[in-house]
C-alpha cells in the first residue's frame, strides 16, 4: 500500500516536516511494509522556506539584515543554483515572532529586511524570486522592501521618510531614479494563502493590524496610509493596486511587490504543489493523509491541505484530514467535506484537552491519529473486498 503524507505546519507545535515524520511513524505502526511518501506542504504562511528548501534540495544561505524594528537579525535565503531561484520567507525577515510583546507595533515596523533579503538574492545571480508573505509584523504597504531596491519616498520638503507604517501619510512623492535595475527582469511570485484586498473591512489594516498590536486609533491611522500610498502608487507608477485579492497580505506587502516590483500574486498552495511534483507523488498511491491545525471553511479557499484534498480527488485518490480542531458546518466548519476531496476528517485528539496540552503534544497525538485512522482504512478496505 502507498500512503502518501502532506501535512502541513501545526502552528505553535510543529513544522510541516516534524508533522510528516509523526504521521509516517503512526502508518508504519499500523502497516509496516507501507511504501511511505513524505511530502511536506506550505500555502505561503510560516514554514514555506522550510517546505520547499528540504523538497528542492535548497542551499540555505544566512545573512544578516534589518529586523522588524531596531537592529538587525539573520535570516535565510533558500537558494536553487540551478533554476537561478532564491525562496524567502518574510516572516523569517520582518515577523512578527521576532518582537516580544511590548514591541509589537505596525506602526513602527518595517519590511526592510525582506527588501534587503531580494537584493542579497540578485546578487547570487537570481532570476526567479518566491516570496512568501505569511507572518509578517508590518503594515508598511511594502514601502520598506522598495527602500532597500532603491526606491525614495518623499515627504513635502523632499526629504526621505523612514519606511514604517506609521509614515505612509507623510509620503508626497515617490522616486525611483535609484531603482535597482535587476528588479525589472525578475520573475517574482508573491506566495500568499489569503485573499484580502489592501483597503476596507477586509483590507490589510482593519483586519490583521488589531493582530499585531495596533489600537483602535492607529488602525484607522494605517487604513488612511495605505489609501494614500495607493493614491500615489496610481498617480506616480500607473499602477493600481486598491481592489487586487491578496495585495492586503503581510499589511500590504503583497500590493508593495506588484507595484514595486512587478510580482504576481500567486495561490501559495498550488505553486507549491506544482513545485514539489505532487501529482506525480500521487500516482498508484492509495491514500492521502494530510493535517493542520484547523480544519474549517477556510480550509477550501487556498489554504494548503485543501489544495491536497482537491488534487487527491481529482486523481480518485482518497483523502482523510487530521487537525487539532474540527468544527462542524454551522461552527465555521467545512459545508460538504466530500465536495471539498476528503473522504473524512479526523481529530487528533482523543479526550477533552486544553489548547496547550494539544500544542505540546501535537507530534505524539498526530502519530497516534494516523495510526488509527489506517487501521480503519485497512478495516474498510478487507470489509469491502469481502
Amino acid at each position: 500500500m502507498k500512503i502518501v503524507l502532506a501535512p502541513n505546519a501545526l502552528k505553535d507545535s510543529c513544522t510541516a516536516s516534524v508533522a510528516a515524520d509523526a504521521l509516517a511513524a503512526g502508518v508504519r505502526r499500523a502497516l509496516p511494509s507501507a511504501e511511505i511518501v513524505q511530502l511536506p506542504v506550505a500555502d505561503g504562511g510560516d514554514g514555506l522556506l522550510e517546505v520547499l528548501g528540504v523538497a528542492l534540495g535548497a542551499e540555505l544561505l544566512r545573512f544578516r539584515v534589518a529586523g522588524p524594528r531596531r537592529g538587525q537579525v539573520e535570516a535565510p535565503v533558500a537558494w536553487l543554483p540551478a533554476r537561478r531561484t532564491a525562496i524567502i520567507e518574510t516572516a523569517l525577515a520582518s515577523g512578527l515572532a521576532l518582537l516580544a510583546g511590548p514591541e509589537r507595533d505596525p506602526t513602527a515596523t518595517t519590511t526592510r529586511g525582506s527588501g534587503e533579503l531580494m537584493r542579497r538574492a540578485l546578487d547570487l545571480g537570481a532570476e526567479r524570486l518566491v516570496i512568501g508573505l505569511g507572518g509578517s509584523a508590518t503594515n508598511d504597504g511594502g514601502i520598506g522592501m522598495a527602500t532597500a531596491l532603491g526606491y525614495r519616498f518623499l515627504d513635502g520638503a523632499g526629504e526621505q521618510v523612514a519606511p514604517v507604517g506609521g509614515n505612509l501619510a507623510r509620503i508626497r512623492r515617490i522616486d525611483v531614479d535609484g531603482v535597482d535595475a535587476r528588479v525589472a527582469g525578475t520573475r517574482i511570485d508573491v506566495v500568499c494563502d489569503v485573499d484580502n484586498p489592501l483597503l476596507g473591512p477586509r483590507g490589510a489594516a482593519r483586519t490583521y493590524a488589531p493582530q499585531k498590536g495596533a489600537r483602535p486609533e492607529q488602525v484607522e491611522l494605517l487604513e488612511q496610509g495605505l489609501a494614500h500610498l495607493a493614491h500615489l502608487v496610481r498617480r506616480d507608477l500607473g499602477v493600481d493596486v486598491r481592489d487586487l485579492p491578496g495585495a492586503g497580505a503581510a499589511g500590504g506587502l503583497g500590493a508593495g511587490l506588484i507595484a514595486f516590483c512587478g510580482g504576481r500574486l500567486c495561490p501559495g498552495a498550488e505553486l507549491v504543489l506544482d513545485l514539489v511534483d505532487f501529482d506525480t507523488h500521487l500516482c498508484g498511491a492509495d491514500l492521502v493523509l494530510t493535517t493542520e491545525g484547523r480544519i474549517d471553511a477556510q480550509t477550501g479557499f487556498g489554504k494548503a491541505p485543501g489544495a491536497v484534498a482537491a488534487r487527491a480527488a481529482r486523481l480518485g485518490v482518497p483523502c482523510i484530514g487530521i487537525a487539532g480542531a474540527v468544527p462542524w458546518g454551522e461552527d465555521g466548519g467545512l459545508a460538504d467535506p466530500q465536495a471539498a476531496g476528503f473522504q473524512a476528517l479526523v481529530s487528533l485528539c482523543h479526550e477533552p484537552m486544553t489548547l496547550e496540552r494539544a500544542q505540546a503534544q501535537a507530534q505524539r497525538l498526530l502519530e497516534r491519529a494516523a495510526e488509527q485512522v489506517l487501521r480503519i482504512f485497512i478495516a474498510g478496505r478487507r470489509s469491502a473486498v469481502q
